[in-house]
């Protein structure tokens, strides 16, 4: 068993305010986010959509790359980048849907087994788990030739 935290401290109303997110590891310490960086423009500030889809990404990546190794495969590399929409619901927000697209080579494999361990790992994967309530969560998965 492993348990991770996070930490938000915040301060101000919520649109005006500012708030500041670290992790037990020290991969964010009190990085900036805020309405700007989550609605607006302002770049300087990660938001919980982007951290999401990190979270997500690397899970399934790890996921997948397991999945390999179980079936006898070993992969040589393995991008995937997530996407998490947010959309307007009622009188807040609600993500509606997470689009991960991956990019892997792996040793011997045939596409069709690809697409079976890929779409194995999307289902396995713990954040995939602990995201049903997301009405859609679709993958594009691309095996490249060996490198």
């Amino acid at each position: 068993m492993t348990e991770k935290s996070a930490s938000v401290h915040w301060l101000g109303s919520g649109k005006e305010g500012k708030g500041e997110i670290s992790t037990e590891t020290g991969a964010l310490a009190n990085y900036p986010y805020g309405f700007a960086s989550r609605f607006g423009e302002e770049r300087k500030g990660t938001n919980p959509e982007e951290i999401l889809a990190a979270a997500h990404a690397a899970c399934f990546t790890m996921a997948f790359s397991f999945a390999c190794e179980k079936a006898g495969f070993a992969t040589q590399m393995v991008d995937t980048r997530a996407r998490v929409r947010l959309v307007a619901a009622g009188e807040g927000f609600a993500i509606d849907q997470i689009a991960l697209h991956m990019k892997a080579s792996v040793i011997g494999m045939e596409d069709a087994r690809f697409q079976e361990l890929a779409d194995l790992a999307k289902h396995n994967c713990p954040l995939s788990k602990a995201l049903t309530g997301v009405p859609s969560i679709t993958l594009v998965a691309e095996l490249l030739p060996p490198q």
